[in-house]
């Protein structure tokens, strides 16, 4: 029986992705194995959002050859699709498997045809939603769905369009049905993964919606809760704000926890961004959601020194943070990749300067996130009991529908099962402990 190992960079698509290919390799009598052991086929996903995220992906192709001198090495993923000539210069690579053939990959593993490889091109495919099987029980307390894949939105800085194509959409009945057998399984949330989720049913006929999906959910009542993975700022509107109010905590609920790329809270540097709102718009959206879900976690993407981004612009964005009920920042060195228009803007911002910003933003979310797991505690939540255990404490880890990770303090308590906690203390690390309650 052959061995496999897979080598996941980047976001929670990519995640769910392996994790699919991975179910249909152990289907056909693969086994996975650690790190640490040699692999007979080696799969590398990779990521080319930034710079760092290229890099990191060469670095985990040689890796693979590495460590697995007899394997089969598959590369596939966004740097797969944009950058295929630069993977084809690394000896060893026996396959790049582009975007629309990522589901194929067991198959091509099965066929075993020497060294192949293939060139990805960029604009591959039409609307096209790439069929993926459900996980199966125990792999993941919250297993990420993907329903939506591709991006239509171009921003300036951004290759993902390019790697992933246009926006397209797991037709609804589709995605009820796999939730339905995903609660049938024993699973009590499901994250619900998209590249552009807010464009949800956009590309489907009949037309649907982001809004309309999870109604239909909360109708179903097949899972405890469901959470999305990210969603754009203009597309949080106030109808679905007030559904996942209204949505409460019962069966079919929705997670409050909104995660928003806001990338700049400077307007110039959002037009150059080709981003289409405001600051104040950003504004004026955290305080609407605050105000319709009080206990509401709210994270951010900030991307740090985008050509032009002047010491005036960066305290713009600061100062706008600063003064938002936020509950963790994800900052981002800006990395100019090739093909955007952003590769070539002018106003270029010094290496230095933007450490120096990141560090910055990154203290300043490191505050939001203590100021906003403070003001929880001797608060009580229902919380999902995940599988992976603390290694510095041995304590059960859980995490709230406000996204807050808990140590519990409880013995003999089983992993996947909904407890009710009471947060108790935070220490100086932002590590939330608690207590289960009766």
């Amino acid at each position: 029986m052959q061995k496999f190992k897979i080598t996941t960079l980047g976001c929670k698509v990519n995640q769910s992705e392996s994790e699919a290919i991975a179910r249909c390799l152990k289907a056909s009598e693969m086994i996975p194995i650690g790190e640490n052991q040699a692999a007979d086929v080696c799969i590398v996903n990779t990521c080319a959002v930034t710079q760092k995220a290229s890099m990191q992906s060469r670095q985990a192709i040689r890796q693979a050859i590495r460590s697995n001198p007899k394997a089969k090495i598959i590369v596939t993923g966004c740097y797969a699709q944009t950058a295929a000539d630069e993977i084809k210069e690394i000896k060893g690579v026996q396959k790049i498997i582009r975007q629309a053939d990522k589901y194929k990959i067991p198959a091509t593993i099965a066929q075993g045809k020497g060294r192949q490889i293939d060139g990805a091109v960029s604009d591959y495919r039409k609307n096209f939603f790439n069929p993926m099987p459900l996980p199966g029980f125990g792999e993941r307390t919250r297993p990420f769905l993907k329903i939506q894949d591709g991006c239509d939105a171009f921003c300036t800085f951004c290759i993902v369009p390019h790697a992933r194509g246009p926006s397209c959409s797991l037709p609804l009945k589709d995605v009820l049905t796999n939730i339905e057998k995903l609660g049938q399984i024993g699973y009590h949330e499901v994250v619900l993964a998209g590249i552009h989720l807010g464009r949800y049913g956009f590309d489907l006929s009949p037309r649907t919606n982001l809004l309309e999906l999870l109604q239909a959910i909360g109708d179903s009542k097949a899972v405890e809760r469901v959470r999305l993975s990210s969603i754009e700022p203009c597309e949080l509107n106030e109808d679905l704000i007030n559904f996942v109010s209204r949505s409460g905590s019962g069966p079919g609920s929705v997670c409050h926890h909104f995660h928003i790329p806001l990338q700049s809270g400077d307007n110039e540097i959002l037009k150059r961004m080709k981003r289409p709102y405001s600051g104040e718009f950003f504004k004026a959206l955290v305080g609407k959601i605050h105000n319709a879900l009080p206990d509401v976690a709210i994270g951010v993407d900030v991307l740090i020194g985008f050509p032009g981004e002047s010491q005036a612009s960066f305290e713009n964005t600061f100062s706008l943070i600063e003064k938002l009920p936020l509950a963790y920042l994800h900052v981002f060195p800006f990395s100019a990749r090739k093909g955007t228009p952003a590769y070539t803007f002018n106003g270029k911002v010094a290496s230095k300067v933007i450490k120096n910003r990141c560090r910055k933003m990154r203290e300043l979310g490191n505050f939001k996130k203590k100021v906003f797991y403070e003001s929880f505690v001797g608060k009580s939540f229902k919380t999902l009991v995940e599988s992976k255990i603390d290694e510095k404490t041995g304590l059960v880890k859980g995490r709230t529908t406000n996204y807050i990770p808990i140590l519990l303090r409880a013995r003999n308590i089983k992993i996947n099962t909904m407890v009710n906690t009471k947060i108790d203390t935070v220490d100086s690390d932002n590590i939330v402990y608690g207590t289960v309650c009766d």
